[in-house]
């Protein structure tokens, strides 16, 4: 069940003043100047952590994001007018079954292809929001370095740190994602806003723990891609929380990696009894679960022989709003796994 963000309220005058306190929680202080005070975009600055590294940040008008889970941090905090446009690349699901459809509607398709500083500098950007290695690149040339010394903004998603060099930062995956929001709501003077917004997910993330089956976890593996090896979650991802949020554990959750590769003998050996396969790309989920079924290896394993599979879409496993709904839906799998 996708949940619609909460209503965006308009800011009191009040809400100026909270402007200048710092948000000591995600690593930002706001400053402004009382006379500048209602006089519009780029008379905030906010020092917000990139990664460990303060960075000041004015207020934001021509934004581009990349990928589902930049975007959605956007919409949800009800920053649409500040967004230029996005990059999707193909293997994400289509923009119209996002919570957030009529916002993608109302900003500009920029490209179907990887971020890249042509793209940026052409969009006349002055906001970038991306995760590294996801988005930012060494190999691509575009890093918030390289961004920086064009004048351009850039933002990364906190939960992406983890592979970051130099500023290293290391945050639980859902704790990555309330903080990029809380770090969004300072940069863009929405505080309160980016307040509620994590206390409703925090809310949502608490209940799904308290109804989680009883006794021990059940192991699950999650199947990204891959035939020689897997590719699968470590522990430096949301899958990780989602899992054991809804009652699970990653059989792979003791290894201190971001997305990465095991061989099957090692699933194998763990045994899983759920699969979850996260759906997206030109591969269907019913074609990795029937690519799973079909390799000799896994016939033993005990979600293979009970056809005990679930599949989580790409925009709930990387950092995004859209993780709650991804737990949310688990969870609700295991209780009935359960009953």
């Amino acid at each position: 069940m996708n949940h619609r963000p909460l209503p965006l309220r308009p800011l009191a005058a009040a809400s100026l003043a909270l402007a200048a306190l710092a948000a000591t929680g995600c690593g930002a202080r706001v400053e402004q100047d009382p006379e500048q005070a209602g006089a519009g975009a780029g008379s905030a600055t906010a020092t917000v952590d990139r990664c460990g590294e303060p960075v000041e940040y004015t207020t934001p008008e021509r934004a581009v994001v990349y990928e589902g889970g930049s975007a959605d941090k956007m919409f949800a905090l009800g920053l649409a007018d500040h967004v230029h446009g996005y990059v999707m690349p193909p293997a994400n699901p289509p923009v119209s079954e996002s919570p957030w459809a009529d916002d993608y509607a109302a900003v500009e398709f920029l490209s179907d292809d990887l971020l890249n500083r042509e793209l940026v500098v052409d969009a006349e950007a002055d906001f970038v929001v991306a995760g590294w290695n996801s988005g930012f690149s060494d190999q691509r040339g575009i890093t918030p370095e390289i961004l920086d010394g064009l004048g351009i903004q850039s933002f990364m998603h906190t939960e992406s740190c983890y592979n970051y060099p130099g500023f290293p930062e290391r945050v639980e995956p859902f704790e990555g994602l309330y903080t990029d929001l809380e770090r969004l709501g300072a940069i863009f003077g929405v505080q309160d806003r980016a307040a509620e917004v994590v206390a409703d997910y925090r809310a949502r993330v608490e209940a799904v723990q308290e109804q989680a089956p009883g006794g021990d976890p059940v192991p699950v593996f999650l199947y990204d891609s891959g035939t020689d090896q897997a590719f699968t979650a470590g522990s430096q991802v949301p899958p990780n929380d989602i899992i054991r949020f809804a009652g699970g554990r990653n059989v792979f959750d003791g290894l201190d990696e971001r997305w990465t590769q095991v061989g099957w003998e090692a699933v194998v050996e763990a045994e899983p009894e759920v699969i979850v396969i996260l759906d997206y790309g030109d591969q269907p989920a019913e074609d990795k679960i029937a690519y799973l079924e079909g390799l000799p290896a896994l016939a033993d394993v005990p979600a293979v022989r009970a056809d005990d599979y679930f599949v989580l879409d790409y925009n709930e496993g990387i950092s995004g709003p859209r993780n709650i709904d991804g737990v949310e839906k688990f969870a609700e799998y295991l209780r009935e796994r359960a009953a």
